[in-house]
């Protein structure tokens, strides 16, 4: 399991004060550079001609995250075939006894075509099995 520490900003919040649903895919995509790599998500989009793009994402909501909270993404990755990584993520507060969003984000890998290729091997080695996180 990957673990990605953050904070909330004001600017994450709306009116009500609590982080505004949306940004909480923000959250999980800044993770997933972190599990990927950014110096290797650069180097395939530049040489290879690469990039990956969101097929399917679901989000449930169970707790919301105010201004000033520090917390975490978890991250487990299951490539479920050659062409599809599913990135099973999740919002914790560091000692929190459950998870406050979860999150299932399916990316698949385009060409600078945007033709459906094959994952980069180093994504398939990301496979960490069980789902949960």
């Amino acid at each position: 399991m990957h673990v990605f520490d953050f904070r909330i900003y004001y600017e994450d919040t709306d009116h009500s004060g609590l982080v505004y649903h949306a940004n909480y895919l923000k959250y999980f995509e800044r993770a997933r550079e972190h599990v990927l790599g950014a110096d290797e998500l650069v180097r395939l989009y530049r040489e290879d001609g690469l990039g990956f793009v969101v097929y399917k994402a679901e989000l449930v909501y169970k707790e919301g995250a105010r201004f000033g909270d520090v917390l975490q993404v978890r991250t487990r990755v299951v490539v479920e075939s050659d062409y599809r990584a599913i990135f099973f993520q999740s919002v914790w507060k560091p000692d929190g006894a459950k998870p406050m969003v979860e999150g299932q984000i399916q990316l698949v890998c385009v060409n600078r075509d945007n033709k459906l290729v094959r994952l980069p091997k180093g994504v398939s080695a990301l496979h960490s099995g069980a789902p949960s996180c």
